[in-house]
C-alpha cells in the first residue's frame, strides 16, 4: 500500500553512512548557521510589510510567530538528535509516516528553501540598489526590479544568487566560515539600530495598536496575517537540522544549534521591532474605502509613491534611522545589510541542496543529482540546479509574494515534524533520544494547531500556490518516485 511504505530509521542512518557527506560542523558553527538564516530579510526587509498588515501590533505578531516556531523547534531537536542525517523534515517523515508523506514534505521544503533564498536575493538587491542610487551609480529601472514591479530583470538579485551558488559548490567548510563573519556584521548592525532608535520611542506611535484587527482566514492582514508572514523571519532553525549529516557529534550539537539560534534571534527581533515602531510609527496605508491595502499590490505601490512611511520602505531599518536624522548611520545600516544578507541566501540554498541530495539518494529523484564533486566533496549537480532557479526567481518576482509562498511550505513541514514526534513516542518508545521534547503531548499538538492557524491566515494566493505546487509534486512522484525509489526496488542505497 502507498502509505505503508515506511523506511526504518535504522536503515535511514545506515544508508546515509554508505554515501555520506563529511562531518565538519560543530555547535558554534551550527548556531551561527541558524542565526545567519534567521536574522535577515525578516527583520531588515519584511518589517515594513508586517507593519502594513498589523500596524504596531506587529510586535505581537513577532511573539506569536516565535512561540509557534519554538514549539516546532523542540520537535525538530528531538528528531534531529535521533536521526542525525541530511534531509530535515523529509527524512523524519520517511521514517515515521512513510514514503508518500515524505515526498509531499520534501516537495514542500523545495518550495520553502528555494523561494526563501530568492526572497532574500530580492531584499539584498533592494538595499544595494538604494546604496548605488545614493552614490550616483544607480542601475536603470529595467535592471533594478522584475516585471511585476515595473522593470524587466533584477540583475543584482540574479548575480548574488549565482555567487552564493559558486561558494556552496567549492565547499561547506568555506561557506560556514564566511557565514560566521557575515552573522557578526548583522548582529552589530542590529545593536547599533537598537541603541539609536530605542531612546526615540514615543507612546503616541503605538496608537492605534491593532488598526487591522487580529486577522481572518486567507485575508493576509491583521496581527495573525502579519505573524504568518513573519514566520519567514524564523525559518532558519530548520536549516540547522538539514546539516545533521555534516555535523560533528550531532546528538549534542544539533539541539544546541536549533534552540540557541532561535532564542538569540527572538530577543533581537523584539527589541528591533519595538524600537522601529515606537520611534517613527508603523500605521498601514489605506485605500479609498478606508481599509488597509495589501502589500505587494499595484494599489499599495501607488499609495507609497511619495510617502516616507515605514510601511513603504524597501530598506526598513536604514529608513528609520534616516527619519531620525541619522543619515550616515542609516547608510551604514544599509551597507551592513547589503554585506550580511548573502549569509541568509547561502543558508537557504544550502538547506535546499541537502534535501534534494537526500531525496535523490533515496531514489525518489534521479541518482545523478546525488553526485558528489571529487575535489570539493559537495553535491555540486543539485547545487548548480538549485542556484540557477534561486537566481531566476529572484530576478523576476517581488519580495512580498515570494515570502508568503515560502511560508506555506514552511508551516506544512513544521506540522509534519510535530506529528512525527508523537507517532515515534508511541511506536518506538525505547529508541534512544539524546534530546527529548518536554511535555510532548502538549507541545506537539500546540505546534500543529499554531502552524495550522498561521497557514490559514496567509494570503489566498499563497495558499493556492501551495496546493498547486503540491499537486505537481504528486504527479512527479507517481510518474517517477513511486516506481524508482530504493524502497520500492528493495534496495538500501544505490
Amino acid at each position: 500500500m502507498l502509505f505503508k511504505r515506511i523506511k526504518p530509521i535504522d536503515q535511514i542512518i545506515a544508508t546515509a553512512e554508505k554515501k555520506s557527506l563529511t562531518r565538519q560542523l560543530g555547535a558554534f558553527q551550527l548556531t551561527m548557521l541558524g542565526i545567519g538564516a534567521i536574522i535577515g530579510t525578516g527583520i531588515f526587509v519584511l518589517t515594513a510589510e508586517a507593519g502594513q498588515k498589523a500596524g504596531p501590533g506587529m510586535m505581537v505578531s513577532f511573539v506569536i510567530a516565535a512561540v509557534v516556531c519554538a514549539l516546532a523547534a523542540l520537535a525538530y531537536a528531538e528528531l534531529a538528535s535521533m536521526v542525525p542525517v541530511a534531509g530535515s523534515a523529509y527524512t523524519y517523515t520517511y521514517g515515521v509516516l512513510g514514503e508518500s508523506a515524505a515526498w509531499v514534505v520534501g516537495w514542500a521544503l523545495v518550495l520553502e528553501y528555494t523561494i526563501a533564498a530568492s526572497t532574500v536575493c530580492v531584499g539584498w538587491a533592494g538595499y544595494v540598489n538604494g546604496l548605488l542610487a545614493h552614490a550616483g551609480y544607480g542601475l536603470p529601472t529595467f535592471l533594478r526590479v522584475g516585471p511585476m514591479d515595473g522593470g524587466s530583470f533584477n540583475l543584482l538579485a540574479c548575480l548574488i544568487g549565482l555567487a552564493v551558488t559558486f561558494l556552496l559548490v567549492i565547499g561547506t567548510s568555506k561557506s560556514a566560515k564566511v557565514n560566521t563573519v557575515l552573522v557578526l556584521i548583522k548582529i552589530t548592525a542590529l545593536i547599533v539600530f537598537i541603541f539609536i532608535a530605542l531612546p526615540a520611542v514615543k507612546d503616541p506611535n503605538f496608537k492605534p495598536f491593532v488598526p487591522n484587527g487580529w486577522g481572518s482566514p486567507m485575508g493576509g492582514l491583521g496581527v495573525l496575517g502579519a505573524a504568518a508572514s513573519i514566520v519567514f523571519a524564523y525559518i532558519g532553525f530548520d536549516a540547522v537540522s538539514t546539516a545533521a549529516e555534516e555535523t560533528k557529534n550531532p546528538n549534542r550539537n544539533i539541539p544546541i544549534g536549533l534552540i540557541g539560534s532561535l532564542g538569540v534571534c527572538t530577543v533581537f527581533y523584539l527589541l528591533v521591532s519595538y524600537a522601529a515602531v515606537g520611534s517613527v510609527g508603523a500605521q498601514p496605508m489605506l485605500g479609498p474605502d478606508g481599509a488597509a491595502l495589501q502589500p505587494g499590490t499595484p494599489e499599495f505601490a501607488a499609495a507609497c509613491q511619495s510617502s516616507q512611511a515605514l510601511v513603504c520602505s524597501k530598506e526598513a531599518l536604514a529608513h528609520v534611522l534616516r527619519l531620525l536624522h541619522h543619515d550616515q548611520l542609516g547608510n551604514l545600516i544599509g551597507f551592513a545589510a547589503s554585506i550580511a544578507l548573502p549569509s541568509v541566501i547561502l543558508t537557504m540554498t544550502y538547506g535546499q541542496t541537502r534535501i534534494f541530495f537526500t531525496m535523490a539518494r533515496d531514489g525518489l529523484l534521479p541518482g545523478s543529482l546525488a553526485k558528489i564533486h571529487p575535489r570539493f566533496h559537495t553535491p555540486h549537480v543539485i547545487t548548480l540546479i538549485t542556484g540557477t532557479f534561486v537566481s531566476l526567481f529572484g530576478a523576476l518576482f517581488p519580495v512580498g509574494i515570494l515570502a508568503d509562498i515560502t511560508n506555506s511550505g514552511t508551516l506544512f513541514a513544521f506540522m509534519m515534524v510535530a506529528l512525527g514526534v508523537l507517532i515515534l513516542r508511541r511506536t518506538q518508545p525505547d529508541r534512544p533520544r539524546p534530546f527529548r521534547t518536554p511535555l510532548p503531548w502538549l507541545v506537539c499538538p500546540l505546534a500543529v494547531i499554531g502552524c495550522l492557524l498561521l497557514f490559514l491566515n496567509l494570503s489566498e494566493k499563497a495558499i493556492a500556490t501551495f496546493f498547486v505546487w503540491g499537486t505537481i509534486g504528486l504527479v512527479v512522484y507517481l510518474l517517477y518516485g513511486y516506481r524508482k525509489s530504493n524502497l520500492a526496488r528493495g534496495i538500501e542505497s544505490d
